[in-house]
């Protein structure tokens, strides 16, 4: 049962914490790289049948599908978040965002990353294993745990971004002070929007002028 809970508990937090660390530079060049993605993928072996219909049976009962969901969605706000951060603050902006979001929902292969997890359950588990799981997993206690699994991720998400970033502001920050002129306008954070929102009968700021009145509102 503590190794079926590892498991799971494993999968969510490195899902989340990998899509929370991803840069939007890593977005855009996965969105270049796409097309390509499916021809360059490895083939995967093959899975004894009776061993796959097991493994699959354990993954529904398991939830392992609205957990990629849940991954996904999650990773989607994230997405959106740093897209919002770099166009213009209006309708236009907004609608960009929105569909970009809505077609990375749509090309999300959630069967496909389901497909991986059944070889990665087949590569780390045992036939008698996997029977095992089975019957935890059918179980009261297994389908509670399987209930509790995306609210435990995104909890354990959210721990590990709020000490991430205050360990590494810290660290910044004594590093400033430790090398001083040396990295002293180095930012872990986006300065905010690069477009703020134009307020009414307020004359559009310049190209030029945008960059210095944002570093003026984040001097650190």
């Amino acid at each position: 049962m503590k190794a079926a809970l590892a498991l799971i508990l494993i999968y969510i937090g490195t899902f989340l914490v990998a899509t929370q660390g991803n840069s939007l530079g890593d977005v855009q060049a996965a969105a270049q790289n796409a097309p390509n993605a499916q021809a360059q993928a490895p083939s995967t072996t093959a899975i004894d049948p009776v061993k796959k219909a097991d493994i699959c049976s354990l993954l529904e009962l398991a939830g392992a599908r609205d957990l990629v969901k849940d991954s996904m969605t999650h990773a989607a706000e994230q997405y959106r978040e740093r897209l919002l951060e770099t166009v213009p603050n209006n309708q236009q902006g907004q609608a960009f965002v929105n569909a970009v979001i809505s077609d990375y929902e749509k090309r999300f292969d959630v069967d496909a990353v389901n497909e991986q997890l059944a070889s990665i359950y087949d590569k780390h588990y045992t036939d008698d294993e996997i029977k095992g799981l089975l019957q935890f997993y059918g179980s009261p206690l297994g389908q509670k745990v399987a209930a509790e699994s995306p609210k435990i991720g995104r909890e354990l998400q959210e721990a590990v971004r709020v000490t991430s970033g205050k360990a590494a502001k810290e660290a910044l920050q004594e590093a400033k002070q430790e090398n001083p002129g040396v990295g002293q306008n180095a930012r872990l954070m986006a300065q905010g929007r690069r477009f703020p929102q134009q307020r009414r009968g307020q004359q559009p700021q310049s190209q030029d002028a945008a960059p210095q009145s944002a570093q003026q509102q984040d001097p650190q």
